[in-house]
């Protein structure tokens, strides 16, 4: 089977080689070819698509991994995408497994909600449909106005635990920070296992902190209000001493979150398992960025595995770190798009997802 049999064409739009593996993966397992295009940069580094086989009236799919040129990786399936629509394609699906810019999805300070500005952009250039895995936040769904497959990587991952870890009975899944709670308890109810939640000084990435918008100034002007309209003061957090709701002593740590890229907290989080007496100590996450000097600070870590998928390349950071292993998501994601082209439903790759799954 050709690309061009039944109207389908498969691209993947990164020009870098090693962020070219998982669309192969998936061209495999369907059975096609990888569709011809030529995607560089020039000399003033402006990036040109140029498409070599006709998509008219045809079903495409760009995959689009995010290399570490983030605004790029944008601009590839951007200008792909755009291709696409002037070449008279029937529908475009982008196949994005990690959404860049998805942790800036909330108001801070006086920024903007860039997730909400990626989406647009992407709708603008003609994208019909999205495919992604494990948004940071479920609600960037309704920064699009096109239909969004929000595939899930905790079904590999629980796998691996069940099959890599021998005695995984004698573990306790472990949620760095209270906001990756729900997650630690979704991993939990489906293995049986117990929970357990670190909370203290620790200062989360995403607290409520860093959103305070000073509007009014603080400084208080009382010849300009009325004393009877002063608006009452929120008292601000002070997080207690770092401590472990839950038992770990002589079990084995699975701490699970959906990102890992600066790795300091979960560096600090082994490193306080390991003194409340766990004896090994896992990180499982669905995308791994492993941005800067990730690899080594793992090295040097208490953790004793890190297990990702491959999502993102990181066949770099591999070499520099043996610790960390990935697990292959290409099954679902070419599952996804054989059902999308056959006009199949999507319900079968969402069994047993809940809502705050």
């Amino acid at each position: 089977m050709n690309h061009t049999k039944g109207g389908l064409v498969i691209f993947t739009a990164n020009s870098h080689p090693s962020s070219r593996e998982l669309g192969k993966r998936i061209s495999e397992r369907l059975g096609v070819e990888l569709g011809k295009v030529q995607v560089y940069q020039e000399a003033n580094r402006e990036t040109r698509v140029q498409i070599q086989e006709s998509v008219r009236g045809k079903d495409v799919f760009i995959i689009q991994t995010v290399s570490k040129d983030v605004n790029t990786t944008i601009m590839e399936m951007l200008i792909m995408v755009y291709a696409c629509r002037t070449s008279c394609a029937r529908s475009i699906t982008g196949v994005l497994p990690y959404f860049p810019y998805s942790k800036q999805c909330k108001m801070r300070k006086r920024g903007s909600i860039v997730s909400k500005l990626i989406a647009s952009m992407m709708c603008k250039a003609g994208l019909t449909h999205l495919i992604t895995m494990d948004l940071h936040q479920k609600e960037i769904q309704g920064f699009f106005n096109i239909p969004v497959d929000n595939l899930r990587a905790s079904p590999f991952l629980l796998q691996y635990i069940q099959e890599e870890i021998p005695d995984y009975r004698n573990a306790v899944i472990v949620a760095k920070s209270p906001a990756s709670a729900k997650r630690a308890q979704s991993f939990a109810e489906r293995l049986r296992l117990g929970i357990a939640v670190i909370h203290g000084e620790a200062q989360d990435a995403e607290s409520d902190q860093v959103d305070g918008r000073h509007s009014p100034p603080t400084v208080k002007n009382t010849g300009a209000i009325h004393p009877s309209m002063e608006i009452p003061l929120l008292i601000p957090k002070e997080k207690p001493p770092i401590t472990v709701v839950g038992d770990v002593g002589g079990r084995i740590a699975i701490i699970v979150d959906d990102i890992i890229d600066d790795v300091d907290s979960f560096v600090a989080a082994a490193e306080t398992l390991k003194e409340r007496g766990a004896y090994k100590i896992f990180v499982m996450a669905t995308h791994g960025l492993l941005s800067s000097e990730a690899p080594r600070f793992i090295e040097e870590s208490a953790i004793d595995e890190v297990v990702v998928t491959n999502t993102i390349p990181h066949e770099l950071q591999k070499l520099q770190c043996p610790k960390i292993k990935t697990v292959d998501i290409s099954m679902i994601l070419s599952e996804a798009i054989r059902r999308i082209h056959n006009g199949e439903s999507m319900s079968y790759l969402f069994r047993n997802i809940g809502v705050d799954d």
